[in-house]
């Protein structure tokens, strides 16, 4: 009965090495049976999480460019707010203008008409 188990054991090493990959064995599911393939299944499991790896750094890359662009859009609406609220500030300061407006509001302040004086101190020794 040992002898049986020894040639049984043999013929299947012999059938496992006489097989050959053939696009039937793969339609079957044959080749995945293979003593081979089942060796290689750490393998193709590092490829497949190595993989997934590159499409979810792919994903995160497009999100961070279509984050970037919108900064990028938005950093253009706000300069232009600033540049119209520094226009609107320069032209609200102007002498003309804060006459104008001391005036409309009658606040009885007058612009002065003699020319300023600088004050000069005498140094004591």
């Amino acid at each position: 009965m040992s002898r049986e188990r020894k040639n049984i054991e043999f013929e299947e090493v012999k059938k496992e090495k006489g097989t050959q990959f053939s696009f039937r064995s793969l339609i079957d599911g044959n080749v995945l049976t293979q003593q081979s393939v089942i060796r290689q299944a750490p393998y193709l499991a590092l490829l497949v999480i190595m993989a997934l790896l590159m499409i979810a750094n792919r994903n995160h890359a497009e999100k961070l460019v279509i984050r970037s662009d919108e900064l990028q859009t938005e950093v253009k609406e706000l300069r232009s707010r600033a540049i119209t609220t520094s226009s609107n500030l320069t032209m609200v300061s102007r002498q003309s203008r804060v006459e104008q407006m001391v005036r409309e509001k009658e606040l009885g302040l007058t612009e002065n008409k003699e020319p300023l004086k600088k004050l000069v101190m005498k140094e004591k020794n």
